[in-house]
């Protein structure tokens, strides 16, 4: 046999016990054993015994704990501590508040794929039910977006009064103090409901549910703030806003220049302990309106009044706005989306310590209660908005573009619509199926900061792609504003949800990643948490424990990295059905992929990792859509598997991972250190990339669905407001849907008629009448063409106005003046 068999042998045995993680013992076992088969079958007797010697030489010192830890661990540990990149108190509280749920399988490189689907099926109950078809229905009936965009610069008064007659600024407070008690899961479909009408309406109810003094009082606030606060929250007596941005204080909340000085007061007539606040807040939304500020400031104690300590830290308070010294009222006015939105501005304003979001002794702990209050808010209300927005964008457009004829045909059917209308509909999936993930997340307990963050990030992209393609495709329908148009707020809002609750490039290049690969990682935090351990001896058995595992770990992700790319991941057990079984085994691949990277980066740029955004951000890219691919397959499988879902889950899973090869492979491409790259491109793209964007044939099907009656397309419109009142001009294009279709036939007939028989009258109603006569068309028919033509140009009908119904209420016209007046000047 030839001298290269015992070699062979060696390295497709540890291969195979890389692949299958097996322990260092069985793969020393196995290789021995498999050496003395090649030597006993004759191979090479001295390449046999080097190669057992190589066996030797490696598993020896590792399994001898004494020899590993003087001649391996000791000197990594020092390394480690050195490129251990340094934490500021920011990222340290981020990293601490938040959990890891089905995210850190991720990391893994073998995701445990039937975890995901045994998770319980996310479900309403039906009191939950009850108030979404009951209350949310209705106010949506109320909603009149343009009188609340352009006539009133806000909601109406019944609208106020009836979302706090309903109880919609208390879904997340608990029953016993007034609230609904709602599950995140219920929260998300009442917003979704609402965005689908009117983003306005859904920010309104949205905020208070989310971050802010409901939230905060519900977790950290004393007895006799819950029992004082929370019941008038629930009722809309109070209305709640919460002040954390100003203008030196953006993304980097912790730098926030509003502060607080521990003195002696007057509060309701005697003289107290408090605080005396200076502060400048913008962009706080419902603070034009709001009757309670919560605010957040740094808090400092000079003359140590309640301890030792001068520098106290973040710290949350609540402000009632009758507070003297608060200034509040004005307002912004946000890309002409006019939610209550404004500035809060104080100074020397006083409060006693009873103010203090669970009192005194939570001084200093405001950026831990905002942390973990953050990650579920924002898992919520902006997700969800943008998922409200796309499903009725993808309804809508599709009803508009089989509706709407150009040329004697559907618009949809031309090809450039076609692939619009296919990404509107694959990304509208993706966006219900990614906002839904996150909200049952927070029902299983977790405190999601990566998926909150990667949900924030790319749901309000996606969606502002997808209202992008919906005014290509809706066209002037879409650019003349009044009660007729569906989209055009849309359009003009997308960026205010870029923009708030942490902008999306910084989410996108500092957060998804940079978080993602230390909390969700099954080591890294692990060594990190044993190089810090002041006990030196307990700290060097941690980290010998987690180092041979890690190391481990990333000798396994190599090897199925370079095997999944070999096979084109069409090999291997994968859970599913005989659709998705497949698509489970190519996010085995890419979960490898990114762990194998994230391990690599770390490795070789240690701190340096964290000032390389663009980096963070593509593999942040890699995460987010093996993250979202997951969520959509999880929701297929709930859902029953339905066939007729399929296009649209093939289209949004082959854009994703076509997405995520192009972010690897400009990762590899632009690694800072270039042979490191070489390396892992050959690991990883074995035969360069292949996947590829969705097809014609696929995106031409997608478009099909949203273009006609179907269930898949039933589907996708749950949990949207397609009634078609006066008041929902996109509801009323969606019902004239199946009308239209019926017609089709008829209107092709009487087309037909025109160009070959002569009929030659040139009013409408008189080229029906004269095909009736001529009996090209019945009367029956007729009467179908006369409602498509009613239903059509409801559908394509803009709005005109008045010069002075334009105008803003307090304009004056110049007066003009006299020929008098001319002729002096």
């Amino acid at each position: 046999m030839s001298v290269a068999i015992p070699f062979l042998a060696f390295l497709l045995v540890g291969a195979f016990a890389a692949y299958h993680r097996l322990r260092l013992v069985y793969w020393a076992a196995i290789t021995v054993t498999v050496l003395l088969a090649c030597w006993l079958l004759g191979a090479n007797g001295v390449a046999t015994v080097i190669a057992a010697l190589l066996v030797a030489a490696i598993a020896v010192p590792l399994l001898i704990p004494s020899v590993r830890k003087s001649l391996i661990t000791t000197p990594l540990l020092k390394f480690f501590r050195k490129v251990l990149p340094p934490l500021s108190q920011t990222e340290r509280i981020a990293l601490e508040t938040g959990s890891v749920g089905f995210e850190g399988e991720l990391f893994t490189g073998d995701p445990d794929w039937q975890k995901l689907l045994d998770y319980p099926k996310p479900q309403l109950t039906a009191e939950e039910q009850a108030f979404l078809d009951g209350p949310v229905e209705e106010l949506c009936s109320m909603i009149n977006d343009w009188e609340i965009t352009h006539v009133h610069a806000d909601l109406p008064p019944e609208l106020w009064d009836y979302i706090k007659a309903n109880k919609f600024f208390g879904m997340i407070i608990p029953k016993e103090y007034g609230g609904l008690g709602f599950s995140a899961l219920a929260h998300h479909k009442v917003i979704q409901k609402l965005a689908s009408m009117s983003s306005v309406v859904s920010s309104t109810v949205g905020v208070p549910n989310s971050l802010g003094p409901g939230e905060l009082l519900n977790h950290y606030g004393t007895k006799e703030q819950k029992d004082h606060y929370l019941p008038r929250l629930a009722i809309g007596q109070e209305v709640p806003c919460f002040g954390l941005t100003g203008p030196f204080a953006g993304s980097d909340a912790t730098s926030i220049p509003d502060y607080g000085i521990v003195c002696k007061g007057e509060w309701a007539g005697a003289n107290v302990l408090g605080v005396r606040l200076t502060f400048d807040k913008r962009y706080i939304t419902l603070a034009p309106v709001a009757t309670l500020v919560g605010l957040a400031f740094r808090m400092y104690d000079p003359d140590g009044l309640i301890g030792d300590t001068n520098d106290i830290g973040i710290t949350l308070a609540l402000l009632p706005r009758e507070t003297p010294g608060v200034e509040i009222g004005r307002r912004h006015f946000p890309l002409n989306s006019p939610f209550q939105n404004g500035p809060i501005h104080g100074k020397d304003v006083f409060i006693p310590l009873s103010q203090l979001i669970g009192g005194a002794e939570m001084a200093g702990k405001g950026w831990n209660m905002l942390n973990e209050c953050l990650a579920v808010g924002r898992s919520i209300t902006l997700p969800s908005t943008a998922s409200g927005g796309a499903k009725a964008g993808a309804v809508v457009t599709g009803a508009y573009a089989r509706i709407r004829k150009q040329f004697g045909l559907s618009v949809g059917r031309f090809e450039g619509v076609e692939e619009a209308l296919a990404r509107i509909g694959g990304k509208a999936y993706m966006i219900s199926a990614l906002s839904q993930a996150t909200a049952a997340a927070v029902d299983r307990g977790d405190v999601p900061s990566v998926p909150s963050a990667i949900a924030k990030y790319h749901c309000t992209s996606m969606s502002r792609e997808v209202i992008s393609d919906v005014m290509d495709v809706v066209g002037g329908k879409g650019i003349i504003l009044g009660p007729k148009n569906f989209a055009g707020r849309s359009w003009q809002a997308a960026p205010i949800a870029i923009t708030v609750e942490g902008a999306n490039i910084m989410t996108r290049s500092l957060l998804i990643f940079g978080q993602g690969a230390i909390l969700c990682h099954p080591w890294v935090m692990k060594e990190m948490k044993a190089a810090q351990d002041p006990d030196a001896q307990r700290g060097l058995e941690e980290f010998d424990r987690n180092l041979f595992g890690h190391i481990g770990f990333a000798i396994s992700n190599a090897v199925r990295s370079f095997w999944f790319g070999l096979t084109g991941a069409k090999i291997g057990a994968a859970p599913g059905d005989d659709y998705t079984r497949r698509y489970f085994r190519k996010l085995d691949r890419y979960s490898a992929n990114l762990a194998l990277m994230a391990d690599v980066s770390m490795l070789t740029l240690g701190g340096k990792l964290k000032f390389k955004e663009s980096l963070s951000g593509r593999l942040g890219d890699v995460l987010s859509h093996v993250y979202m691919t997951s969520a959509m397959l999880k929701r297929y499988h709930d859902e029953g598997a339905p066939q007729a879902d399929q296009p649209l889950l093939a289209w949004a899973f082959h854009d994703s991972v076509h997405k995520i090869e192009l972010a690897l492979s400009a990762a590899l491409r632009n690694f800072p250190i270039r042979p490191v790259g070489w390396l892992m491109w050959l690991l990883i793209f074995p035969w360069g990339r292949r996947a590829e964007a969705p097809g014609d044939r696929l995106s031409r099907r997608v478009a099909a669905l949203l273009m006609a009656p179907n269930e898949a397309r039933s589907r996708l419109a749950e949990g949207v407001f397609m009634t078609p009142c006066e008041n929902n001009p996109g509801g009323r294009i969606d019902s004239y849907l199946a009308k239209a279709i019926a017609a089709e036939p008829v209107e092709r007939k009487f087309l037909k008629a025109m160009k070959s028989k002569g009929i030659e009258a040139l009013d409408y109603d008189a080229q029906l009448d004269e095909a009736v006569r001529e009996g090209h068309i019945t009367v029956e028919e007729r009467a179908l063409l006369v409602e498509l033509r009613e239903l059509t140009l409801d559908a394509i009908t803009v709005d005109d106005f008045d010069t002075e119904e334009l105008r803003s209420a307090g304009y004056r016209a110049p007066t003009q003046p006299s020929s008098e007046s001319r002729e002096a000047a």
